[in-house]
């Protein structure tokens, strides 16, 4: 791969495509679980699927499960894009490259937060609740709030990368060449010397914090502690209000 084409990390590749597809899959069996159940708000005349909670469910599982790793990557190696202190401002450039950049990062930033609020108010949820026709508990309203935001952010963010760096950017996210540095054999090593500086670099993250885009680093404690609490809150509570 030459160093003129659009290149995106090998870990980045892996992570993003597996987490695009656990949210896709969430998305569409979402909506079909909405479509059995509820249909207040309209609905598509798809043949019931009697175990979809239950696949809803295992995609949404699996989501969670892989949400820490893509949520420290977006905020760290990833972290030009999301929200800049600066991107604001910028989407008052309409219809100047810069402000399809900033669009994308508002919304990249955006599909975290709601990924939080879905995986907690699913977490939350019980499954006898919608079968019985129990549909207004508020964690159910915060799913289906949820499941908007990221419907919304998830097309924002295709399209947006589709005007900015076009089919060549598309195309590079499925690539599987790699740069000799990006090897998987030099994963274990990195990671080895990452943990053996981790004061050092514990240290530096807290003096980019205070130096740096404080929004995001409050964005990102929220998504942390959102993602602990997904985990932990079942265990206390059992899917009530």
């Amino acid at each position: 791969m030459t160093r003129s084409a659009p290149y995106q990390p090998l870990l980045l590749r892996i992570i993003h495509g597996v987490n695009g597809i656990l949210v896709i899959a969430a998305i569409i069996t979402g909506f079909l679980v909405y479509n059995t159940f509820d249909q207040r708000f309209g609905k598509l005349p798809i043949p019931k699927i009697d175990p979809i909670q239950g696949i809803h469910g295992t995609a949404g599982l699996f989501f969670l499960l892989l949400l820490p790793a893509f949520a420290l990557y977006s905020f760290h190696a990833g972290e030009r894009r999301l929200l800049q202190q600066d991107s604001i401002q910028k989407l008052s450039q309409f219809n100047k490259p810069i402000w399809w950049v900033s669009l994308q990062r508002l919304a990249n930033t955006l599909m975290l937060i709601a990924s939080v609020l879905a995986v907690v108010s699913g977490r939350m949820m019980k499954e006898e609740w919608l079968p019985v026709g129990e549909l207004d508990h508020i964690w159910y309203y915060f799913h289906l709030t949820a499941w908007v935001i990221m419907v919304c952010c998830l097309a924002i963010h295709l399209l947006m990368s589709a005007k900015v760096g076009g089919a060549p950017l598309l195309l590079s996210m499925f690539s599987w060449q790699f740069r000799p540095e990006d090897s998987p054999k030099n994963w274990f090593s990195r990671l080895r010397g990452w943990r053996g500086n981790f004061p050092n670099n514990l240290s530096e993250k807290f003096n980019q914090l205070m130096q740096s885009n404080l929004v995001l680093r409050i964005i990102e404690v929220f998504v942390l502690l959102g993602i602990i609490a997904a985990f932990v809150l079942p265990l206390f509570f059992s899917g009530g209000e």
